[in-house]
């Protein structure tokens, strides 16, 4: 997951009929407001730079009116853009001509909307089916992979009923379906489940986390919502007034929010459900030796009146197990995966005398955990929510 799909630089939208006097007060340092004062030009978004890597779930977020709407139409140029760009693998969505955008939307881009935006006379499989229908698929092999989408989403058995016939939430799945058929290698969500009730969202969420895991597509998902941006999100961009005012994973986010407005976001919000072990960790707390020269000297040596244990670490940094003051032999350790989540960490901690070690996913050692830090950490992200 490291090379981007996407890259946005500097891209700028202003509605009006004069984009370049707004975009000089801009860089002047007018906010929208005092622009649409002195001139009427309305700006939906400014100076936006970010990029999307292949294979993650990239999550817009803000209020409404922050500019996130239209940033998802500049990048698949529903909306024009004033200045910018827009590369999609390496492709300048901004300066390609119409019939090039035409097949890139069809082949390789997807969208999935707040409305569902079925056609009520056709069948959920003619539904699903009619990205391939507009790009010319022949209707046996169409049929065969929409049926194959239906199946991934749990429709397979509704595939010859009519929109009306199902519930929202599935109506909802016939519309990832339909994205999903034409195999693209990324995909919009535009406030995809904001219509859905509370039950009928996380089970829609995790449809998707399902997919991702399977098939890692790249998704950019627009949400005002911070709970469903934090569950699905790989990074989460925030937006306001048509600004980009942080990008990071859920966790950076939480550790260090970019300013006010972002932390408004959590208001009332238990974020502590968020952690992992990675945010938990210390990464000098335990004193570590490598094998195999381990003896009691050493390890008194190493030890040193402070500390009461170490970690003993092969050639690769990986967790051999531990030594104490009192027994030099290595014994073994129960570890923590970096990535696991607070829950899971709580209940390994509680169960373990001493600290235990935190280790990156190939197995190399990062850190350490002990009940005082959980609970530390846990007071601060708690507080009035406990």
């Amino acid at each position: 997951m490291n090379s981007p799909r996407v890259v946005v630089e500097g891209l700028c939208k202003v509605f009006g009929n004069n984009p370049k006097q707004a975009i000089d007060m801009l860089a002047g340092g007018a906010t929208k407001e005092e622009v649409f004062k002195r001139t009427g030009q309305i700006v939906g978004v400014h100076n936006v730079s970010f990029d999307v890597k292949e294979g993650e779930i990239f999550v817009l977020m803000g209020l409404s009116g922050s500019g996130k709407s239209t940033l998802i139409r500049l990048i698949n140029r529903l909306v024009e853009p004033t200045a910018g760009k827009v590369l999609i693998d390496g492709r300048d969505v901004a300066a390609v001509k119409r019939s090039e955008l035409t097949d890139l939307r069809r082949k390789d881009m997807s969208m999935v909307f707040q409305s569902f935006a079925l056609m009520p006379q056709r069948t959920v499989l003619s539904n699903a089916a009619f990205g391939l229908e507009v790009a010319g698929v022949g209707k046996k092999e169409r049929e065969a992979r929409a049926m194959t989408v239906l199946e991934q989403v749990g429709l397979a058995p509704f595939a010859q009923k009519l929109p009306a016939q199902l519930s929202g939430g599935m109506q909802q799945r016939v519309g990832l379906a339909r994205a999903l058929a034409v195999n693209p290698s990324l995909m919009i969500m535009d406030e995809a489940f904001s219509a859905l009730d509370p039950l009928k969202r996380k089970e829609m969420q995790n449809v998707l986390l399902d997919l991702q895991r399977e098939q890692q597509r790249t998704i950019l998902f627009v949400s005002h919502d911070l709970e469903e941006a934090m569950r699905i999100g790989t990074r989460i961009a925030i937006m306001e007034g048509g600004r980009v005012v942080q990008v990071g994973t859920p966790q950076e986010i939480i550790t260090n929010p970019a300013d006010d407005y972002v932390e408004a976001f959590f208001e009332g919000i238990d974020t502590s459900r968020y952690l992992t072990a990675g945010d938990l960790m210390q990464t000098d707390a335990v004193p570590l030796m490598n094998s195999p020269q381990i003896d009691a000297s050493s390890v008194a040596q190493t030890l040193n009146g402070s500390a009461d244990y170490a970690f003993v670490l092969d050639a690769q940094r990986r967790i051999r197990g531990f030594v104490g003051r009192d027994n030099a032999n290595v014994q073994h350790i129960d570890c923590i995966e970096r990535s696991m989540t607070l829950d899971e960490v709580v209940n390994r901690v509680v169960d373990s005398p001493a600290p235990l070690p935190v280790i990156e996913a190939d197995g190399s050692y990062c850190g350490s955990i002990n009940k005082a830090n959980v609970l530390k950490i846990l007071t601060h992200h708690r507080g009035s929510h406990v």
